[in-house]
């Protein structure tokens, strides 16, 4: 059975315009990669997890995080934390900074967000999980999702006891990536888990993990009656792979992949600023230019130059079409207002 993609679905009041979803991806997520994946075809972008004691305590860096720009919408802003009010607190903040959805994450394996309490540890704590996700629906208008692992343990089934209990909290739809906390991202995702939970809730449930091609997305939708699917890891340097998903049959000239780098570096430092962007763009590098695209060996000589705009010039210089295809990219990108909130300039300087 095929599914159609291109069909709208709802997380409360909130239409979504594609079943397809960019994963939030800590260190990935930023706001350049959730406008090229709107740009792309994803329904429903999401920011990476923003910590809600970093948000109650003001922090610069983590407020910046709040900053959206008109062509992401419909837009998640995903919050992780272990107490119910501050979390409720972090939630009203992204409601006031124009996101449309609130995600809690459930799901974060990584051990120094577990041992806080947050993350997938929630899971453990059923109690606390859903005085979480009935602080924070009390605490905003906006509808809520939660976003988790099917448990800590391999073998796990926490996230089909917790599930229920989370729509009962408030959540108004839930995504499930099958795999453990402990299994970080290695083996496969166990969909039929998913399945299941699709039985047991009435709210629209979002399938992550191993959605790596229109087949497998299909397959999932089909076999699971998920509502939509989460497209992460496949989508890093790759935004073609969502056109593929949603049924294009695109695969994209040299000169496409260095002018979407290019623009991608541009937005970039725009967002974090120069110095903060020279780092956070060296993985970029390898995602963008692998998959025989250029040489292994042209990667290792961008990290090793000193400067993104010499970066850039090597990149125009090695495909030299990309200028017109950068232009055009550029002329076509919405002019819109971005929510810039009462901060520090520094924030938006990368400081």
């Amino acid at each position: 059975m095929q599914v159609d993609l291109n069909e709208s679905w709802r997380i409360g009041a909130v239409e979504i315009p594609s079943r397809l979803v960019l994963a939030p991806m800590a260190g990935v997520s930023v706001q350049a990669f959730r406008r090229q994946g709107r740009r792309f075809g994803a329904g429903l972008v999401c920011s990476e997890m923003v910590s809600c004691a970093g948000l109650s305590h003001k922090n610069e860096r983590t407020l910046g995080y709040l900053r959206i720009a008109a062509d992401e919408h419909p837009l998640a802003v995903q919050i992780f934390g272990a107490e119910p009010g501050v979390m409720a607190e972090a939630a009203r903040m992204v409601e006031d900074a124009g996101a449309d959805i609130v995600d809690i994450n459930f799901g974060c394996p990584v051990r120094k967000v577990t041992k806080t309490g947050a993350g997938a540890h929630c899971l453990e704590e059923p109690a606390r999980a859903c005085a979480i996700v009935e602080a924070v629906a009390n605490a905003i208008s906006l509808p809520l999702s939660v976003k988790m692992r099917r448990g800590l343990a391999n073998g796990s089934r926490t996230c089909l006891e917790i599930g229920p209990q989370l729509v009962d909290a408030g959540a108004a739809s839930l995504t499930l990536h099958p795999r453990s906390a402990k299994q970080m991202y290695t083996g496969e995702a166990d969909h039929s888990l998913t399945a299941e939970l699709v039985e047991l809730v009435d709210v629209p449930v979002i399938a992550s993990g191993d959605i790596t091609s229109r087949a497998r997305a299909q397959t999932v939708l089909a076999t699971t009656g998920a509502a939509a699917v989460m497209v992460g890891r496949a989508a890093q340097g790759n935004p073609w792979a969502l056109s593929q998903i949603m049924g294009e049959d695109v695969e994209p000239s040299r000169e496409e992949v260095v002018a979407e780098l290019v623009l991608f570096m541009r937005e970039t430092i725009r967002e974090l600023g120069e110095h903060r962007a020279t780092g956070f763009l060296k993985k970029f590098y390898g995602w963008y230019l692998g998959r025989g695209r250029f040489p292994k060996p042209f990667k290792q000589e961008l990290v090793q130059l000193q400067t993104l705009d010499e970066v850039e010039q090597r990149l125009l210089a090695a495909a030299p079409g990309a200028r017109f295809v950068l232009e055009r990219l550029e002329d076509e990108l919405p002019q819109g207002d971005e929510v810039l909130l009462d901060l520090p300039i520094s924030i938006y300087g990368g400081g």
